[in-house]
């Protein structure tokens, strides 16, 4: 699970946009958005260079049982 839609709503950038910086689709930004699929760790990596924030920022925490 990722917090990529909630940090760009806190920075107020579009998905479309964000994809643009990628040189992804806005459908595959979009699908990372929503949690309907996981980017890889390499554009986990860009998409937080690209929105100036630490990778963790876009990582839900699992707690431990």
């Amino acid at each position: 699970m990722n917090r990529i839609k909630d940090v760009l709503e806190q920075k107020g950038i579009k998905q479309k946009w964000l994809a643009e910086q990628l040189g992804k689709s806005y459908n595959m930004v979009n699908s990372y958005a929503q949690n309907r699929r996981q980017p890889s760790l390499e554009d986990l990596y860009r998409i937080a260079e690209i929105l100036s924030v630490e990778v963790k920022e876009l990582l839900i925490e699992r707690k431990a049982h």
